[in-house]
């Protein structure tokens, strides 16, 4: 087990998963009162679900395209959509 990935893992999605709309929906689903057990469950479920996802498709791809490439990739579809949304915010 590489613990550092791990960490580097849980950090980056900790981060990202902040204050966004999923974790906004799971706020508001918590307050409606009902049971907050059922609330954690299923919002966990749902992220377990959505990165095991994101893995198969993750380990997929590496066999069709070096994972370098796929780095690369993913780091300028992060600053191009950075970079559109700060455009898009200006503008308004």
């Amino acid at each position: 087990m590489d613990w550092k990935l791990v960490g580097t893992t849980f950090l980056a999605v900790f981060v990202a998963e902040l204050g966004d709309k999923t974790q906004l929906a799971t706020l508001s689903f918590a307050s409606s009162g009902q049971s907050r057990l059922s609330v954690f469950i299923g919002s966990a479920l749902a992220l377990v679900a959505t990165s095991a996802i994101a893995v198969m498709v993750g380990e997929a791809l590496s066999r069709v395209v070096p994972p370098l490439l796929l780095q690369r990739i993913a780091g300028v579809a992060f600053l191009v959509i950075g970079g559109w949304v700060l455009w898009s915010t200006t503008r308004a």
